[in-house]
């Protein structure tokens, strides 16, 4: 008896700080009942660990060994990933603003990403997974199914990023000036810069509502499913 099931795929989404990478593969995954990789929240939970263990963000060599000392998990949910440290949920401690700010600094780190893409190929290879990040397309899972960049104009970004925490004054000032640090180092690093892969689809969400996004993605995601079962 053959299988008629599609095989499951992996689909990649990259972007900046503020594109909506992280809802829209929540949403995706999802509809397809798929897994959502945050490789985003995989560093926030190394930054929180170098964050308690008083770890320099610059020394990368002791950064490594917290890392292969960690054991990072994420639990899907229906409302999103719980994310785990040594066991520990800290769903809610990663995404504070000093975590944030230390998983950018952190991330910079070579032999950092290398250790972390290594484990995200492992949680991702058997397929049936939506990862976002930066370098998913271009070094994580270069051979993924579907690779979206979804990008917007860096004013829509850092005023949906304003909205989302709320910020005003000295406060949304603060938070612009991080999300414009965040964009140059991720884009200028040595090791896995942001960038579009070259067989991505771009999406440019400026001006599209969460919706729309996403019915442009799941079309793209549904016509790759609809191929891969013709190719059976």
């Amino acid at each position: 008896m053959t299988d008629s099931s599609p095989r499951k795929l992996i689909i990649a989404i990259d972007g900046p700080a503020g594109a909506g990478k992280s809802t829209i593969a929540s949403r995706l995954a999802r509809k397809l009942g798929y897994v959502n990789l945050e490789s985003g929240a995989m560093y926030r939970a190394l930054a929180l660990k170098a964050i308690e263990w008083d770890a320099s963000f610059e020394d990368e060599t002791a950064l490594v060994a917290l890392a292969q000392n960690s054991h990072i998990e994420l639990e899907p949910t229906i409302g999103g990933n719980r994310v785990l440290l040594g066991g520990k949920d800290v769903s809610a401690r990663i995404r504070e603003r000093d975590v944030t700010e230390a998983a950018s600094r952190v991330s910079v780190h070579p032999k950092v990403r290398e250790w972390m893409v290594e484990h995200q190929r492992a949680m991702g290879s058997g397929g049936g997974v939506v990862m976002e990040g930066r370098d998913i397309g271009t070094k994580v899972f270069p051979e993924a199914d579907l690779k979206i960049f979804l990008d917007a104009d860096p004013v829509v970004r850092e005023q949906r990023r304003l909205e989302q925490q709320h910020a005003k004054g000295p406060s949304a000032e603060s938070i612009a000036a991080e999300l414009r640090d965040r964009d140059r180092r991720d884009r200028t690093r040595a090791n896995s810069p942001l960038v579009a892969a070259p067989d991505a689809v771009v999406i440019d969400s400026s001006h599209l509502t969460e919706d729309q996004v996403l019915e442009q993605v799941e079309s793209l995601a549904q016509a790759k499913l609809t191929n891969s079962r013709a190719a059976k």
